[in-house]
C-alpha cells in the first residue's frame, strides 16, 4: 500500500520498503523526452565529428596532391 507524503501531492511512501515513489507521470514523461533529446544530440555530434574528420582527410589529400 502507498501512503501519501504530507505536503507533496505526487509523492507516496511504499509501506513495505519505506521507499518514496514519485507518481507524477508528466514529470516522468518530460524526463524521458529529455533523455531522448540528449541521445539525439549526441548522435548528431558524433555525425558532425565524422564529417569534420572526412573533410580533414580530403584537405590533406588535396594538399599532398598539390605539392607533387
Amino acid at each position: 500500500m502507498m501512503i501519501p507524503v504530507e505536503g507533496f501531492p505526487n509523492l507516496y511512501r511504499d509501506e513495505q520498503t519505506g521507499a518514496i515513489v514519485n507518481c507524477d507521470n508528466n514529470a516522468y514523461n518530460q524526463y524521458l523526452s529529455s533523455v531522448k533529446r540528449r541521445r539525439n544530440q549526441l548522435t548528431e555530434i558524433d555525425s558532425l565529428k565524422n564529417e569534420v574528420k572526412e573533410l580533414k582527410t580530403l584537405v590533406m589529400q588535396l594538399l599532398n596532391n598539390e605539392s607533387r
